[in-house]
């Protein structure tokens, strides 16, 4: 196979391809059908110019007919009258008439025997047609039905062309999803650490975390000194009691008495209720 031929076939495969994804079916069933009724319709019409032909031709032979009739009176008056000459160009005449009748005749035989078989054809045609029509509304309905059914089972089953891409849109929204909880908790994770340092500050994280233990050392202090204005002791109690310990709980006790008497009684009082309250919400959560 040559170059051209070859390319030629390729072309032609795959225009044919092209033409069967986009046929459909029931246009091409009505098509049929309508090209059907048009050549009908040219056969109705070759039938009624035929059938015009005929009936000139036959209106032809009548007016001729007469003729003859009229030639032969006058080939009776002529030789009433003596007019052998007048009587015999009547008679050439009337001859001349009946030969131009017999050719008519044979081809309004002729047109008849041919309007008969095209009208024969006609019948038959028109019986196709309407046998056709049948077949093309229940090859219709078929197809119909079929194309429903398919694009049902399509949708149920997920495989069809819209519900792919669905498909397709949703695996992507997931995927996009992951990828962006994974990048948040990344980014926290490194916010956490201190990978990512505070551009508007100066601070390294050596720096944050020192801050942060003077942070905790100031809370731990803080603690202390609330415990000492409650007059709790973070000593533990299970010690035995020697006398070494009793003059340190009577130094205490001195010292506790000397911070009490320099703090104001109002500013004590106040430190305590808020105490109290913080309690009181503690325990209603």
């Amino acid at each position: 196979m040559g170059i051209l031929s070859r390319t030629s076939y390729v072309i032609r495969s795959k225009i044919n391809a092209i033409l069967n994804r986009s046929e459909d079916p029931t246009e091409t069933l009505d098509y049929s059908y309508e090209k059907m009724r048009d050549e009908l319709q040219q056969v109705k019409q070759g039938i009624a110019d035929l059938t015009t032909q005929k009936k000139r031709l036959e209106i032809q032979k009548r007016r001729l007919e007469e003729n003859v009739e009229k030639h032969n009176e006058q080939a009776r008056e002529a030789v009433q009258q003596d007019r052998e000459d007048l009587a015999r160009q009547a008679l050439e005449k009337k001859n001349s008439k009946m030969t131009q009748i017999e050719e008519l005749e044979s081809q309004i035989t002729q047109l008849q025997s041919t309007q008969d078989d095209l009208v024969e054809k006609k019948n038959e045609l028109q019986g196709r047609i309407e046998e056709f029509r049948t077949k093309k509304e229940t090859m219709k309905a078929r197809y119909e039905a079929a194309e429903a059914s398919s694009r049902v089972s399509e949708a149920m089953s997920g495989v069809g062309d819209e519900m792919g891409d669905v498909s397709r849109a949703i695996e992507r929204a997931e995927e996009r999803t992951d990828e962006m909880e994974a990048r948040s908790a990344a980014m926290d994770e490194l916010q956490d650490t201190g990978a990512f340092d505070d551009a508007m500050s100066d601070k390294d994280s050596i720096d944050r975390e020192l801050e942060a233990g003077r942070s905790a050392s100031e809370v731990d202090s803080e603690l202390e000194t609330l415990k000492a204005e409650m007059g709790k002791s973070s000593a533990p109690e299970s010690e035995p009691e020697t006398a070494d310990a009793e003059s340190d709980e009577a130094s205490a006790d001195a010292d506790l008495e000397d911070v009490e008497t320099d703090v104001d009684d109002e500013e004590v009082e106040a430190e305590l209720e808020e105490l109290r309250e913080e309690e009181e919400e503690k325990s209603a959560e």
